[in-house]
């Protein structure tokens, strides 16, 4: 029997002197337009993360966005901590492109290769890298370095300025004259513990004891430092 359905086009259409014109294939040598067969065109099938307005197209990211997350995320990795000069840091989407994630900074985070790719280690399979692009990468890693440093200068001169803002209630003037190596270990400590607001109003409720020596005074307000972190402990571990 035979199949009622239209034969595909020929595959020696070239060939043969074939053309294809409104849907219709014509042999320019022996068929006439109106005697061609017409020949329906193939169905479109719509490929996956396609709904016919978003064709999940990965948009390249910018380096000024990608440093602008970097520095919001403290150059570390958001998966596993990882940071330079140990790690390259990516630009990883949270919710994937495919799944039709947004490209916006809110949908950014910064994963170190290895949580980026989803592997601890390179395939064997991998292709080497050009030269090109090992220089590429070392630049990268140079940079992200020194956007590294950049965070925990800022954040190393930001502990320094709280912990002289603190001793400075206690011993007015100790910027210019000192104060003892382990007096600022200590408001340090409380600073990174409870918060440099909390520390500053610990000193000021010291201050206004009015002890005869500045020693008294450092001793009531550690007390009252010690008593805070312990509550919050307690807190923690109810």
């Amino acid at each position: 029997m035979t199949d009622p359905r239209p034969a595909p086009y020929p595959a020696d259409t070239r060939a043969k002197g074939w053309r294809y014109s409104a849907g219709i294939f014509l042999d320019a040598a022996r068929v006439a337009p109106e005697k061609a067969v017409f020949r329906p065109a193939l169905p479109m099938f719509l490929l996956p993360g396609w709904n016919g307005t978003n064709m999940g197209t990965r948009l390249a990211i910018s380096k000024k966005t990608r440093f602008e997350v970097f520095k919001r995320d403290r150059f570390t990795c958001q998966y596993c901590g990882a940071h330079p000069p140990d790690a390259v840091l990516h630009v990883d989407h949270i919710v994937p492109v495919a799944e039709d994630g947004p490209s916006d900074m809110d949908n950014y985070v910064t994963a170190c290769m290895p949580c980026n790719l989803g592997k601890g280690a390179r395939s064997l399979e991998a292709v080497p890298q050009s030269l090109a692009e090992k220089a590429a990468e070392v630049a990268e890693r140079e940079e992200q370095l020194m956007g590294w440093h950049a965070v925990m200068s800022d954040r190393r001169e930001r502990i320094e300025d709280d912990m002289w803002e603190v001793a400075e209630i206690l011993e007015p003037g100790s910027m210019e004259k000192g104060m003892l190596r382990d007096s600022l270990q200590s408001i340090k400590k409380f600073n990174e513990k409870l918060g440099k607001f909390s520390v500053m109003e610990a000193a000021e409720i010291a201050l206004a004891k009015g002890f005869y020596s500045t020693k008294k005074t450092f001793r009531y307000f550690c007390g009252i430092c010690w008593n805070r972190i312990r509550e919050i402990e307690e807190k923690a571990n109810a």
